[in-house]
């Protein structure tokens, strides 16, 4: 069970919406919260609200783009504050809407500048100083409901960079040490400001999120989920998988001889 007592806590894109969420509840367990928010405003509103609550927080200016202002985020955290337990890359931001077809390049170049460029880069910056570091902690990337079926119609920049940061998760977590835990938040429908206002109120509130999700990752879940019912549509996408390779790659006596996770395993040795 990771612990965050006297520990910190770095959330970027935590100045609102789900990582604000975490913040307070990470805050209410004890630890040091520090929020990475490329709007200074929102950084100094959540910064103020968290310690009016008693919490120890602090803020700095960061476009998570950018691995420069994300390495000056890492010192602070390290250099600064000290014993980071948790990294939460969290920043993320919408599509504006539109078809594969229709989508022009450098709409696909924003959203995955952020929601996966980003998450890339506080993995790397982070990841490093963690495992330097040396003692228990944990790096916890948000995806989405996205990152497992298409959830957004018209958004396909979007459901491709929760994609990305699912993969991304699991290739990560086999490459960092035993100390370093690595898993993806998968949020469902949150009431976030990435969800028209007009349908905001229909989300699961930010702070029963935080409840539900906050448990998970001090556990170590690899997957951090949230809206039971997306089982229903996860299940659809791998029922459709299986029904491929039932009637068109059935499993055969010997086929294991391409699995590549065990031909890697016997070279590697």
């Amino acid at each position: 069970m990771l612990k965050l007592k006297d520990r910190t806590v770095v959330i970027t894109g935590g100045a609102t919406g789900i990582g604000l969420g975490l913040a307070k509840a990470c805050g209410e367990k004890g630890a040091r919260i520090l929020i990475g928010e490329p709007r200074p405003a929102h950084l100094n509103e959540a910064v103020s609200l968290l310690r009016e609550t008693g919490v120890s927080a602090h803020g700095e200016v960061v476009d998570v783009s950018s691995v420069e202002q994300l390495t000056a985020l890492a010192d602070v955290a390290f250099n600064t504050l000290g014993d980071v337990a948790l990294v939460i890359n969290n920043a993320g931001i919408g599509q504006r809407s539109g078809s594969v077809l229709d989508t022009p390049l450098e709409e696909l170049q924003r959203v995955m500048s952020i929601n996966f460029q980003g998450v890339w880069q506080g993995c790397q910056v982070f990841g490093r100083r963690l495992i330097k570091q040396g003692c228990e902690a944990a790096i916890y990337n948000t995806g989405s409901e996205n990152s497992f079926f298409v959830a957004v119609h018209k958004a396909a920049a979007y459901v491709a960079s929760k994609h990305a940061v699912l993969g991304l998760t699991d290739a990560l977590r086999e490459e960092m040490p035993e100390h370093i835990t690595v898993g993806m938040i998968a949020p469902g429908f949150v009431a976030t400001e990435l969800i028209p206002e007009a349908m905001r109120h229909l989300g699961m509130p930010i702070d029963e999120f935080a409840a539900i999700t906050l448990p998970q990752i001090l556990k170590g879940e690899r997957y951090v989920v949230s809206h039971g019912y997306n089982q229903v549509r996860i299940d659809e996408r791998y029922r459709l998988m299986r029904d491929a390779y039932t009637r068109s790659a059935p499993r055969q006596e010997g086929d294991e001889r391409y699995d590549v996770t065990q031909l890697r395993e016997r070279y590697s040795k």
